[in-house]
């Protein structure tokens, strides 16, 4: 029974270093640097780059509604949209409809879009046959080319290192530099299209105006009426949470819906 007890030890221990070898081989793999690189660590990160990336591109971009233009025909409203300084987008919210007008409108308004983006400016051609929407557009166009360069310029009027007087000076100038003008979109009513344009600076409305309202007949009186109550609605509240004027529901509904817009283009 002695001389059993050695073979015993050799046999477990053979047996104790084959199950450690085993035991580590079958480790190995996942615990293998390059086992982590092939499950897409780093892939990922790099979509997550250029997703960061896009998204910062569109960012840049800003969409932009000219002044409602009125012609012979009918009013004509041009809205850009701009990224990286170049006009990407060129869309009319009003031109002239009914009767022949619709089919002068179909046939003239998509080839002044693409004669802007084209051209990046508003010295494009008229479109024959439609010279009164042609210049319509050119009109409501370049102010909205100018809005948007204003847009564009206003954070770049502060200076640095100035003295405390002078820099009191430049802090009043950024704050008026820092205001902006934003046109709502048009709201068509049973009495004409309203349309709202306000000037926000600092966040809050410092005016707002109809630039177009009913107009004819007892429209005339009242607009006269209500339009000045709901501009200094507007003012007083900050948002379109407005009242509407007694008398005036349709034209009060237009307004907010038109205000509301310009609210969410100035980003508030």
């Amino acid at each position: 029974m002695r001389k059993s007890h050695p073979v015993r030890r050799v046999v477990l221990a053979t047996a104790a270093t084959v199950s450690g070898v085993v035991l580590i081989l079958s480790l190995k793999p996942s615990t293998d640097p390059a086992s982590a690189q092939a499950g897409g660590t780093v892939p990922q990160q790099t979509a997550a780059g250029q997703e960061s990336a896009q998204g910062g591109a569109e960012a840049t971009g800003g969409t932009v509604t000219g002044d409602a233009i009125q012609t012979q025909y009918g009013a004509v409203q041009v809205r850009l949209t701009a990224a990286n300084g170049k006009i990407t987008k060129a869309e009319a919210v009003q031109a002239p409809k009914g009767g022949q007008s619709d089919q002068i409108t179909a046939n003239a308004v998509p080839k002044l879009n693409q004669a802007t983006i084209t051209a990046q400016s508003a010295e494009i051609d008229a479109v024959s046959g439609a010279t009164y929407t042609s210049d319509g557009y050119k009109k409501s166009l370049q102010s909205a080319i100018d809005k948007a360069n204003a847009a564009a310029t206003a954070p770049a009027s502060p200076a640095p290192s100035q003295s405390s007087e002078q820099g009191a000076d430049q802090g009043s100038g950024s704050a008026e530099a820092a205001a902006k003008t934003v046109t709502g979109d048009v709201a068509q009513t049973q009495y004409g299209p309203v349309q709202v344009r306000i000037t926000v600076s600092g966040g809050k409305i410092t005016k707002a105006e109809a630039v177009q309202q009913p107009t004819g007949g007892q429209s005339d009186q009242i607009s006269g009426n209500a339009v000045p109550k709901l501009n200094q609605e507007a003012v007083a509240a900050g948002s379109a949470d407005i009242d509407a004027v007694s008398g005036a529901t349709y034209t009060s509904t237009g307004y907010k819906e038109s205000l509301q817009s310009a609210l969410d283009q100035a980003g508030g």
